[in-house]
């Protein structure tokens, strides 16, 4: 099958129509374009911006998978069974849902670099706090469920902020390795606390990872805050959120229209789906190997899958950046990238069902980690394809959807655990929901501009 296309570099179905447009249209056109191209960061900025958030998704992530590590260790100090155990783990994604919206608004007006800071300071503060939470509550469950809750309802943000600053900053054929550079940034951070958690829980004890997790996040916020914000205190208003700046215009679009197309419901329900197998797969898998391996050791296999998974996630922007600057159709990059991620790496889940040694085991599930970081190419870059205008607020939806299938899925992996008692029957959950997603985006994703009036501006549907 044929995924490619390659046509000109800026090839669009309605470049025929442009040349219809009056002179008026074309010079309102170009200066369009030439006033959203003066708000993009310079290369030498784009540089430290891309380390400063990759290190930043790094820390997010160490906070996050903090709990997935420790979980097991936690539910013997405290008697929790695996039900209980889902529950914990599950209820971050019903924060989660809450703010994913409400973050890519705000940061759609005031810029996604203030939300990334504050909410890097909350979450980094609630991360160092639970132990004392865990330790001081008279019923561990209930405040366990509760810190995990408010994790992630100011983590909800992170995503649509990072989505949102890079349509306004990020030329389009540079998105594909800036994305998938700092998506790169949540493997690396689950890396990090896969191995020195591991090792700081064998040796000080499970408290020792949130308190070093949480001190290094707030430790980070404060660095951008100094040296990147210069110390400008970051504000946000009423004032400031009435008047959307260069977004008043397009904030104002009607999104029933916008949700009406096609190509817009695709990449939500693909995002859905890639999200919530994800997180499932992030929860249970720390689980699964002390099961079904007891004698293996920690750092192996939460080392080694995230490991192979940086590479991976660089490898897939650098392709699909190559690949349209060759001149190939965007919509076919982004197709032929999450081919990769939901088709291929299903294949290689599927593998886990039978397997019987532990080498095996960590080389499958390394394979499937590695193949889902292709999304960063795939649907996480699409949504700014088709509405860079206000990427940050739909970002927001999808991340709610998946976030609340997320919800779903790690609760009731553990309700099959514990029902059938084999893992078969998660992984095979598993593969049927990335072959859905897949199915939804091969068949209706595109990559043209949906957030825009065609019947009043044509010029909008050239890639630029």
């Amino acid at each position: 099958m044929a995924i490619l296309q390659k046509h000109g570099k800026n090839s669009c179905p309605d470049l025929a129509s442009i040349k219809e447009n009056t002179a008026d249209n074309i010079g309102q056109a170009g200066s369009q374009k030439k006033s959203e191209s003066s708000q993009n960061w310079t290369r030498p900025v784009a540089r430290i911006w891309t380390v400063v958030l990759l290190l930043g998704t790094c820390l997010l992530y160490c906070a996050r998978v903090a709990m997935p590590i420790c979980a097991v260790s936690m539910a013997e100090r405290f008697s929790w069974s695996k039900r209980e155990t889902g529950m914990v783990l599950g209820s971050f994604f019903w924060g989660y849902c809450f703010t994913q919206v409400l973050g890519g608004y705000v940061s759609d007006r005031v810029g996604g670099e203030k939300v990334l800071l504050l909410s890097a300071a909350a979450w980094g503060a609630m991360t160092a706090f639970t132990p004392i939470l865990a330790h001081f509550c008279s019923q561990p469950i209930v405040s366990m469920t509760v810190s995990r809750f408010l994790m992630g309802l100011l983590q909800g943000v992170h995503y649509p902020s990072l989505a949102s600053l890079c349509s306004q900053k990020v030329l389009e054929s540079e998105r594909g390795f800036l994305m998938s550079t700092v998506g790169s940034g949540s493997y690396l951070g689950t890396l990090v606390i896969g191995g020195v958690g591991s090792l700081m829980l064998d040796l000080y004890g499970w408290e020792s990872v949130f308190y070093v997790s949480g001190l290094l996040s707030v430790l980070w916020a404060y660095c951008m805050w100094k040296y990147l914000l210069k110390g400008e205190g970051p504000i946000i208003t009423l004032e400031s959120l009435g008047s959307a700046g260069t977004q008043s215009k397009l904030s104002k679009r009607n999104w029933l229209r916008l949700f009406r197309q096609p190509a817009v419901c695709a990449v939500i329900i693909t995002h859905l789906c890639t999200a919530s197998t994800f997180f499932t797969l992030l929860s249970w898998l720390p689980t699964f190997f002390k099961d079904t391996f007891p004698d293996a050791k920690g750092w192996v296999f939460n080392v080694i899958p995230w490991f192979v998974a940086i590479p991976s996630s660089l490898f897939s922007g650098c392709l699909s950046d190559h690949l349209i600057s060759q001149g190939f159709d965007t919509a076919s990059v982004r197709k032929l990238m999450q081919f990769f991620s939901m088709g291929v790496s299903s294949v290689f889940t599927l593998f886990l069902c039978g397997t019987t040694t532990f080498p095996t085991a960590v080389a499958f599930v390394s394979a499937t980690m590695g193949l889902t970081t292709f999304s960063h190419s795939g649907v996480s870059v699409n949504v700014q394809d088709l509405a860079p205008s206000c990427a940050g607020a739909l970002f927001g939806v999808m991340n709610t959807c998946g976030a609340f299938t997320g919800v779903i899925m790690v609760y009731f992996s553990g309700y099959l655990i514990e029902a059938t008692g084999s893992w078969a029957s998660v992984f095979g959950l598993i593969t049927v929901v990335n072959l859905l997603g897949l199915g939804t985006f091969l068949s209706f994703a595109e990559a043209r501009r949906v957030d825009i009036d065609l019947a009043k501006g044509r010029y909008h549907n050239i890639h630029i």
